[in-house]
This record gives C-alpha cells, structure tokens and sequence, in this order.
C-alpha cells in the first residue's frame, strides 16, 4: 500500500472519478456508431473486445481493447497528477469496479480484461508489459483467450511484488481476485473442457 497522503474527500472524489470513466461502455458505443447491432443480443452478450470481434469488424474490436485499456490508465494518471500515487491505487480500483458494473448497464459490464492491462500500464508500465507478455504467452501456448486473461491476472501479483515491492501487492491482489470473479463461468468451461479456443466459431 502507498502511504496515505490524500484526505477522504480526494479519494472518495477520485473513486467516484475513476468509476465514471471505466464505467463508459466503449463496446456498445462504437458498436452502435458502426452499425454493428446490439452487443447484448451478439455472441456472448459481452460489452468487450471479444465479443465486438464476434460482429466480423476488427477495427470496432480494436479500438473497443484500446479505449477500454485507455479509460483505466487514463483514471490511474489523472489521479496520479492531482492527487497522489494513493488516490491513483483508488482511482484504479473503482475504474475496473465500473467497467465490471457500470450504473448506466444495470450494473452487467465487461469482465475488464483491457481495463486490467491498462490500469497495470498507468500504475507501473514494468508491471502491465509483463502482464501483457504473460497473456500472449499464455494464449500461444493455450488458444484460449480466458486461460491468457487469468493467467495474466495471477501472474500480475507476482510481477508487481518483484517490480514495485509491497507499494502496489494489496491492489494486485484484488484487482486479480475481481478478474477471477467475472471469469466464474469462463473458469467452468475451461474444466469441463468446453471453453471456445481463439478462432474456433
């Protein structure tokens, strides 16, 4: 944990900032300013780039990954410059809260994958490059997209502990355990062994 300089206001200022910007649903916006239809009725029902690619149009796919990494590395920098490194931990944390559960959707987002990395990328870049490398690693070895996000989540713990000390492992810890949270029915396939691989319709 990073010593606590902010007073409550700021951090509650900043929690509430950063859940407002991660809580933007970028995939549905774009979906439907390409004319790619209602994400909630396409694939999996997803707001994230995975199931913006289920549409056939990468370039909504993409841009859906980069501003929705985009939205928690912006959060974590603003927080940073006007506040602190313990109101950018807050900012952190409540920009993935909002992709997961944005107030705007019922409370049914994303499961915050791009977010995850961005946030990691803002926070400390050592950490969200490992993370990053861990997915594509992950997702060569594997072909499947989840396994890649879970095991950069877990691995992010280990990384930030090697990287940053004990300054970020509290929020590794739960930011990893949130991303596990939203991948419950992911993790369920993947035992049952029906979990899709990367290019398989």
């Amino acid at each position: 944990m990073p010593i606590i300089d902010s007073t409550m206001t700021q951090l509650i200022l900043w929690a509430a900032l950063g859940y407002l910007m991660g809580s933007i649903p970028f995939g549905m916006v774009l979906a439907k300013v390409m004319g790619l239809g209602n994400l909630r009725k396409i694939g999996s029902g997803n707001i994230g780039a995975t199931n913006v690619l289920r549409t056939g149009n990468k370039t909504a796919a993409a841009l859906t990954l980069i501003f929705d990494a985009a939205k928690g590395g912006v959060a974590v920098l603003l927080a940073r410059a006007l506040a602190g490194e313990d109101a950018a931990q807050i900012a952190a944390l409540a920009a993935l809260l909002g992709h997961c559960f944005p107030v705007w959707l019922g409370f049914k987002g994303g499961k915050g994958v791009a977010t995850f990395l961005g946030i990691w990328l803002a926070l400390d870049w050592r950490v969200g490059v490992a993370c990053c490398l861990t997915w594509l690693v992950a997702a060569a070895i594997w072909r499947i997209s989840s396994l890649a996000a879970l095991a950069a989540a877990a691995t992010s713990i280990i990384w930030a502990l090697l990287l940053t000390g004990s300054q970020t492992l509290l929020l590794a810890g739960v930011l990893t355990l949130l991303v596990f949270w939203r991948h419950s029915a992911n993790i369920a396939r993947i035992k049952s062994g029906t979990e899709p691989k990367i290019g398989q319709s």
